[in-house]
């Protein structure tokens, strides 16, 4: 029913939507980027990657590593009411410990999107040294676009 997963990508808004077209906002909404400095964790597939390269000019992504995904669940995930994800919700969802859990969504065998009661998104600080540029793609010396691992060490520096 479903393909194998290869990985996650973490995607981090970081412009907003003032002057951009309908069909960018309606990717950003699809991905549920909000707001600039919120980031999400996606399947590394298809479908997710189309919509990456609509709104290439807004975000930044890259592939995501265990550690990192498990400080940015441990740090900055919450459930609904804005509380920290604790191991009583995590219980009454099949999951023994929380990591448990970190390795279930990093393995693709649970979606963090379909967890019912837990924020898809995770709102971040803005980035500690701040951005080179929100207006040029990495390639000339900006923020824009896929990083790669390089994701990782922005992470880091906005959690």
């Amino acid at each position: 029913m479903s393909k194998k997963q290869t990985g996650l990508l973490a995607v981090v808004r970081i412009r907003g939507t003032v002057d951009q077209p309908k069909p960018i906002k309606h990717a950003l909404k699809l991905l549920r980027l909000t707001r600039p400095n919120h980031a999400v964790v996606v399947p590394d597939d298809g479908t997710h990657k189309g919509m990456l390269q609509k709104v290439k000019d807004v975000v930044t992504w890259g592939e995501i590593d265990k550690k990192t995904l498990s400080d940015l669940i441990n740090k900055r995930g919450r459930l609904r009411g804005n509380k920290k994800i604790d191991i009583k919700f995590l219980k009454e969802h099949k999951f023994e410990s929380k990591a448990a859990f970190i390795t279930a969504v990093f393995d693709g065998k649970a979606d963090m999107r379909h967890i019912d009661g837990l924020k898809p998104i995770f709102r971040l600080h803005p980035p500690r040294k701040g951005f080179k540029s929100v207006k040029n793609p990495i390639t000339r010396g900006g923020d824009l676009g896929y990083r790669g691992e390089k994701i990782n060490a922005l992470l880091v520096r906005m959690m």
